[in-house]
């Protein structure tokens, strides 16, 4: 599954305020706006789309009943709504009816990174694994926001020289609306403790799409994160409730249903895709996460 790159996405669509300058990208990380229905000549929808990660984060505000499926997930979305992909992020998306409206806007991780003191996207909850990225919104919410995209559409067209500063703030005033609309959590856990879990995550979603030798266990993720096991074991437990290989065999079984559900490999080439040395492994390992069979769940 090869994620959308910056280029396709541009090939696409074209922004709201015409061509991002070339040394953007080079120099700041990328930021662009661009509206739901501003697709370049030729190009069309063809909905549903293929499930597909993006390499870059996307936030989008859209108009319209649908459908998005994400992971093992389906949230029906509509009449607003605020969706938050990360390159990790496999989703697609089915309309109901009329093509959904809105705006979204696209950044990499380089254009919230300023010289110094920068914050890592993956540190903010909203984009922690596990966050709900399809938030419905009320009227007035859906102003709100709103009134971000439209105040980025304006500075975009303007040649003010601290400008990327300036949309730098009205992202994280995005980021940070839409935070707010996520379930609070129970009580704050020590910082240490979700800076491993983030970690964690973060070279956990690396495994995917495999690429040469794998992590496969708790201790082979600890080793990596020079922490005994033990400690990992009970920091992951703390921040999110699962322990280490709970948290592994869920992300192994959400690749695996997407590989299932959107290619044309045999159970046995998915299997081999995901490091299992045999089939039976694979299928009783499948069965014990899902309740199903690779065969049955496919069908």
């Amino acid at each position: 599954m090869k994620p959308t790159s910056l280029e396709d996405l541009y090939a696409k669509f074209t922004p709201v305020a015409g061509e991002t300058p070339a040394d953007m990208q080079r120099e700041l990380g990328q930021f662009d706006v661009f509206s739901l229905g501003n697709l370049r000549p030729g190009r069309h929808h063809r909905p549903p789309t293929p499930f597909n990660r993006q390499a870059f984060y996307k936030i989008s505000l859209s108009h319209g009943e649908g459908r998005f499926e994400f992971a093992d997930h389906a949230v029906e979305v509509g009449p607003d709504t605020l969706f938050l992909a990360t390159p990790r992020t496999a989703y697609r998306w089915t309309v109901h009816g009329e093509a959904l409206t809105g705006y979204f806007c696209i950044f990499t991780e380089e254009f919230l990174l300023p010289a110094k003191g920068g914050m890592r996207v993956e540190e903010l909850p909203v984009f922690r694994a596990g966050a709900q990225p399809a938030i419905r919104i009320s009227e007035a919410e859906c102003a709100a926001a709103e009134a971000i995209f439209e105040k980025m559409i304006r500075e975009m067209a303007t040649g003010y020289a601290y400008k990327y500063d300036l949309l730098r703030i009205y992202l994280l005033g995005l980021i940070h609306f839409a935070q707010k609309l996520q379930p609070a959590p129970a009580a704050a856990l020590p910082p240490a403790a979700t800076r491993v879990a983030d970690q964690f995550a973060k070279l956990l979603e690396r495994q995917f799409p495999p690429q040469g030798p794998r992590l496969r266990t708790a201790k082979d993720y600890a080793d990596q994160l020079a922490v005994h096991v033990v400690h990992l074991n009970r920091v992951l437990k703390e921040v999110t409730g699962q322990t280490t290989t709970a948290l592994i065999a869920s992300r192994i079984t959400q690749e695996a249903k997407l590989l299932l559900k959107q290619t044309n490999q045999s159970v046995s080439e998915v299997a081999d895709q995901l490091g299992f040395t045999d089939v039976a492994h694979f299928c009783t390992f499948f069965k014990r996460q899902s309740g199903l069979t690779p065969s049955n769940f496919r069908r």
